[in-house]
């Protein structure tokens, strides 16, 4: 019997000493989380046997369980290496139909040559759809969630259609009307300025707006008429409506608030010389002399021509220049043209009991009986912990114990051999009883 216990004992201690140093080989692991060997003695009777003198039977391995404690973060220069903070696993498939999700914590990603978001073994990062402008959620149901990916451009370009300027006049200038407007002579106007503009190809133009001060007799309120001028073909500017301004040198108007129209069909002519690559206009060009938000208006008072807001609504292709990802999982990609747009949100997935989970290596689980069903939602709320971006999470083994747990199991180990050995010399010298 003693024989059997010291067996037992030397199986357990080996179990201990085979999980130690599995956690000290992955001390440097991203996401991986430290196990711990539990143990539960064996003791077995029958009916009929006495249990004030029954001895037990040894020790058993009874789970190896994962500690999920938080590990330490480690900060990247890479915005797609994402650690969670809380609670929370990222769901991975290993390709794009497949709805076989598994669940890390290790979040070092890139893009694979399509552009997806995907680990070091090729499996995808899932997420959820988010509106593009403003990155709210649309579904937090597993069910829905997609590979996501990284466009490298914005898409097709935009044709302008407004152009917004607001600014203030110089009240001092004098009046340049006496001779006709002439975009290439500078006594006949007293500001300009310009914009670049894109037609329906993505191609910019300049469109360059002149103000002139009209003669106005006291006490008459001022007037300033107003021109654009499309990539300097000045034979024929566009002229808009004058801008009128009284003794306070605020805008007298009737709303809604001047503008000056670029008529799409004399811009479409090839004959008049502004697009001669194709390219086509659905809608006028209008130039809206006020901000976007049509909150501020030009004046006119003493001081420079200062265009305090300019600005227009057309653009061409970009190319990406960013990608940031923020502590709610929401994915903004920024395009060299100046657009941006929310792409997805990372998804995260908690279980009612994260022990239950199956090893499946790679730093990854999968469902299990024991574990519950994976709920689905999003970072940073409610119970769900919080995206880092440009960190990882580093393992959570702790050197300094695992080192002394390892010279613990060597002695559990070298005690139960001694056990071993001292059954050995017992028998021997029953049989050695002549």
């Amino acid at each position: 019997m003693s024989f059997n216990i010291a067996l037992s004992g030397l199986a357990a201690a080996q179990k201990d000493l085979d999980v130690t140093a599995n956690n000290i080989a992955n001390v440097n692991t991203t996401g991986f989380k430290e196990s711990r060997a539990e143990f539960a003695d064996v003791y077995a009777t029958s009916v009929f046997s006495s249990g004030r003198t029954k001895v037990g039977d040894g020790v058993t391995t009874s789970m190896v369980a994962q500690q999920f404690s938080q590990g330490s973060l480690q900060f990247t220069n890479n915005s797609l290496d994402l650690a969670i903070t809380g609670e929370g696993f990222f769901a991975l498939t290993p390709d794009m139909q497949s709805r076989d999700l598994t669940y890390t914590r290790g979040g070092a990603f890139k893009l694979n040559k399509d552009n997806f978001i995907v680990d070091n073994n090729g499996n995808f990062l899932q997420g959820f759809n988010v509106d593009p402008l403003d990155g709210e959620n649309q579904s937090v149901s597993l069910s829905t969630t997609q590979p996501i990916t990284i466009p490298t451009t914005a898409g097709a370009p935009r044709a302008t259609n407004n152009i917004y300027i607001n600014m203030n006049l110089d009240s001092t200038e004098d009046p340049t009307d006496a001779l006709p407007f002439d975009a290439t002579d500078r006594g006949t106007y007293n500001h300009s300025t310009s914009i670049t503009v894109y037609d329906s190809l993505g191609e910019p133009h300049t469109a360059s707006m002149y103000f002139r001060r009209t003669t106005t007799v006291p006490p008459a309120n001022s007037e300033w008429e107003t021109f654009v001028v499309w990539d300097n073909v000045t034979a024929t500017p566009f002229q808009g409506d004058n801008l009128v301004f009284n003794s306070s040198g605020q805008l007298v108007f009737t709303p809604p608030a001047p503008t000056l129209s670029m008529p799409f069909a004399v811009l479409n002519d090839p004959a008049n010389g502004y697009l001669d690559n194709g390219a086509q206009y659905q809608t006028d060009i209008v130039v809206n002399f006020r901000d976007p938000s049509n909150t501020k208006l030009p004046t006119q008072v003493a001081g420079d021509f200062d265009p305090t807001s300019l600005s227009q609504d057309g653009t061409t292709v970009g190319s990406l220049t960013g990608v940031d990802i923020d502590s709610f999982g929401r994915v903004l990609a920024s395009y060299s043209n100046g657009d941006s747009a929310y792409l997805a949100q990372v998804a995260l997935v908690r279980f009612a009991n994260v022990q239950g989970l199956k090893q499946v290596g790679n730093t990854s689980w999968k469902q299990t009986i024991a574990s519950g069903e994976p709920i689905g939602g999003q970072a940073n709320t409610n119970t769900f912990g919080a995206i880092n971006s440009s960190a990882l999470e580093q393992s959570n083994v702790n050197l300094t114990t695992e080192l002394v747990d390892l010279i613990s199991a060597q002695r559990n180990f070298q005690a139960n051999s001694r056990a071993l050995e001292v059954n050995s010399t017992l028998q021997q010298t029953v049989l050695q009883i002549r």
